[in-house]
This record gives structure tokens, C-alpha cells and sequence, in this order.
């Protein structure tokens, strides 16, 4: 049986959701390719009738939930692409406090304006390093 390795996922969600939204999608993707087994809380609890991020509470319900599953994880996986919104950097801070190995990584831009089964990567060479 293969190993599976349990991470955090990390991407903005907050500014250009619908882009950020494809791009976390794109992560997770990349992730499984990978043979991890990613949580994007971001991605689960802001869905429809779940939490509302663009209110400042249920925002900090969201990633604090989801912070809580760090313990459980591997390693923290930054995607950089992006940027560093106030939540990876939360998520970043977390994982160190807890001792989890944050690795950054870089999969190009992601088409958010086309509707696939799978996101369109605009590919960019990885940058992949540990902290």
C-alpha cells in the first residue's frame, strides 16, 4: 500500500475569490498528483450555506477550524503563486508554533475565466523548498 502523506493546504481566499478559488482547486489537484492527501478547509467551509467569508467573524471561524486539523497533518504546503494573504500567513505562523514543516511551491497561473474539468495551469518552473 502506498503512504499517503496528510497536509495543510494554503492559498489566498479573501480579495479575487473567484481566481483564488481556481487556483486552490489547481493546488489540490497538484497535491493529490503528488500522493498527499491535502486539506483546503478554505475551500470546504466557505462553500454555499456553510460560512460566509466575506463576514469578519465567520471568516475567523473558518481558519481557525481549520487550523485545528494541523496537528493531524504532515507538513503545511504553501501555494505562492498567489501571494500570502493574512489567512496562509495565520496558517504559516500555526504550523511553526506546532512545529509542521511549511514547504512553499509554485504552480504557475491558473485560468479562473474557463470552465474545465480541471483547472487550466499556465505552466511556471516550481519553486519547492522547506522552512
Amino acid at each position: 500500500m502506498t503512504r499517503v502523506r496528510r497536509v495543510i493546504l494554503e492559498s489566498p481566499f479573501a480579495g479575487d475569490m473567484e481566481a483564488n478559488v481556481a487556483y486552490a482547486r489547481a493546488a489540490l489537484r497538484d497535491s493529490l498528483l503528488r500522493g498527499e492527501a491535502p486539506l483546503a478547509s478554505h475551500l470546504l467551509y466557505t462553500q454555499p450555506g456553510v460560512l460566509d467569508d466575506l463576514l469578519p467573524d465567520e471568516r475567523a471561524l473558518g481558519i481557525e477550524a481549520g487550523l485545528h486539523w494541523g496537528p493531524l497533518a504532515e507538513a503545511t504546503v504553501v501555494y505562492t503563486d498567489r501571494g500570502l494573504s493574512e489567512g496562509v500567513l495565520q496558517g504559516i505562523a500555526r504550523a511553526r508554533r506546532e512545529g509542521r514543516p511549511v514547504e512553499y511551491r509554485s504552480i504557475g497561473r491558473v485560468r479562473a475565466d474557463i470552465t474545465t474539468t480541471h483547472p487550466v495551469i499556465i505552466p511556471s518552473r516550481e519553486r519547492l523548498h522547506h522552512v
